[in-house]
């Protein structure tokens, strides 16, 4: 097998898209004048993106280490440490090579090494890692800037796996960690390096310009394009997260540039304050979702997780979170409200206020017997807090043993991997959020498998649905993906791993002063903001 010279540069997608490389490479030159942007975005306490996909650690991820291709505000994906591509004629062996002086942060050169270990620890918890794997006949290095994946059998939706939520890469040697063993050192390749001396868990952390960072030439376009870095410091304000008042008043004061979560009963004062700017940075917006765990009793049983279906009543849901207002809306697709597969299969569940009655019935089917319902509830979270007070109010109403496990963040993000009973330290349900881009995506989206332990927290199992999702790489077109999604959703909403709580598109607020800030969803890119004199 051969790999021609026109298909080594090819630099292509299967939509036709063209991908330019770049012929000249620069580094990041310095601001004029020192600049430093203090942000309260989330509460970060896992370092390691393939330990969690919590939004705070994909944040950090994206600040300090790179990846081999990222998507655009279309979400096609485009190359960026990677400096061109080819595909053999079989399409089944792609073959990538490293563009010029990618270094990491301790000095030393990036090599294929370091991206093919990236790419195996990855792929062994991503869900679009797990279909390249089971694609995969080998993944090796060539040379010390080239390596290849060869698969059993083509896969046209490559490209996009490794774009979308695809491998962060880290050192080998970082690489070399079992993808349940968190990686602590922070050493990437990306635009900013994490400045370990002035590191303050639970307080802040900072992050310095890469002076050295060789950003691509194209202008920036979501995660695509050119990481350039316009001020010489963010600093990451964790001790304001959980005190949106103060951080409000910090903003106005000037004490910080940058707030991404507003309590909606206090944008007002926002809107008013001259010095400040809101905008919606993610225009999909994010659906507020309740995972319950499918290992453990009561929601093992069917019956149980269909009763909170019916149960939920999503506007009170929502004013419960984020009180009344013009952001939110009910959603009944598994697929968001906005992607191109959002369909309304199977959702004859749905009813305006909720159904009480139907809920108790499925209950009582499902044998429940008064067994302990734990919540756990993100207290620095406020949306989610109020939310699960209002969750676990409901589900008291009709008879359920329900009580909340109050922590940080951090703490729920470790408790939920506890896959035990409740005796034992585990949990029933818990509340987050999930991107609408994600959620059209199907193979990349860390909460649609149902491949049981295997999976994501919840760990839902369904080999019928699982059958169906792995069509999903070979579709080319956009009628055949919305019918194979209208099969799945079918099938999604008789298991119910997911009850939907409603979508919410809300503003972020910014001093005028900053400007630049890059919009994609789930995650605040640091690069291309800038810093003006007030």
């Amino acid at each position: 097998m051969t790999i021609s010279r026109r298909n080594l540069l090819k630099v292509g997608i299967a939509a036709g898209a063209a991908l330019s490389i770049p012929s000249v490479l620069r580094a990041q030159t310095s601001p004029t004048t020192s600049q430093t942007v203090r942000m309260v975005i989330d509460n970060l306490t896992v370092f390691d993106p393939v330990v969690t996909t919590a939004d705070a650690t994909q944040t950090h991820a994206h600040a300090i280490y790179d990846t081999l291709f990222g998507v655009d505000s279309a979400f096609a994906p485009h190359p960026q440490m990677v400096g061109q591509w080819g595909v053999s004629d079989d399409r089944k062996t792609y073959t990538f090579e490293l563009r010029d002086r990618l270094m990491w942060h301790d000095g030393t050169p990036v090599t294929a090494a370091d991206c093919v270990a990236s790419i195996r620890r990855w792929a062994q918890v991503a869900p679009g890692g797990q279909v390249l794997m089971k694609r995969a006949k080998d993944i090796s290095k060539k040379d010390e800037k080239t390596f290849a994946v060869e698969l059993k059998e083509p896969l046209g939706l490559l490209l996009d796996i490794l774009a979308f939520q695809g491998p962060f890469i880290m050192r080998e040697k970082d690489a070399s960690f079992a993808p349940t063993e968190q990686v602590t050192a922070n050493i990437g390749s990306g635009p900013f390096k994490f400045n370990h001396d002035l590191a303050r868990p639970g307080s802040s952390f900072t992050y310095d310009r890469n002076e050295k960072y060789v950003p691509r030439h194209e202008a920036p376009d979501g995660l695509a394009g050119g990481k350039i870095v316009k001020v010489d410091r963010v600093i990451w304000d964790n001790g304001l997260y959980g005190d949106k008042q103060t951080a409000i008043a910090a903003l106005q004061a000037g004490e910080i540039d940058f707030l991404l979560s507003l309590p909606v009963d206090l944008l007002p004062v926002l809107e008013s304050d001259p010095n400040v700017v809101l905008e919606v940075l993610d225009r999909t917006g994010s659906d507020m979702i309740l995972r319950l765990n499918c290992l453990q009793p009561p929601f093992n049983n069917v019956k149980a997780r269909q009763a909170l279906l019916h149960l939920v009543d999503q506007e009170a849901m929502m004013r419960a979170a984020y009180g009344d207002s013009k952001y939110t809306r009910t959603v009944t697709s598994m697929f968001g409200n906005e992607t191109p597969i959002s369909n309304d299969e199977n959702t004859g569940w749905f009813k305006k206020g909720g159904d009480p009655e139907k809920a108790k019935q499925l209950l009582k089917e499902a044998g429940y017997a008064g067994e302990k319902v734990v919540i756990l509830q993100p207290t620095d979270w406020g949306e989610a807090s109020n939310a699960s007070q209002f969750l676990a109010a409901t589900l008291q109403k009709i008879g359920i043993n329900a009580e909340l496990a109050p922590s940080d963040w951090g703490g729920l993000v470790a408790r939920r991997a506890n896959k035990g009973t409740i005796e034992n330290g585990g949990w029933s349900m818990f509340i987050t959020t999930e991107p609408e881009a994600i959620l059209g995506t199907v193979i990349s989206d860390n909460t649609l498998p149902m491949n049981g332990e295997k999976g994501w927290f919840g760990w839902p199992q369904n080999e019928e649905y699982e059958a169906l999702r792995a069509k999903w790489a070979d579709l080319e077109t956009l009628q055949e993906r919305k019918a194979l999604a209208r099969e799945m959703q079918k099938i999604w909403w008789d298991y119910v791993p997911t009850v939907l709580l409603g979508q919410n598109v809300s503003p972020c607020a910014h001093r005028k002063t900053l400007t630049g800030l890059v919009g994609v969803p789930g995650v605040v890119p640091m690069w291309n903001m800038q810093k003006t004199e007030a």
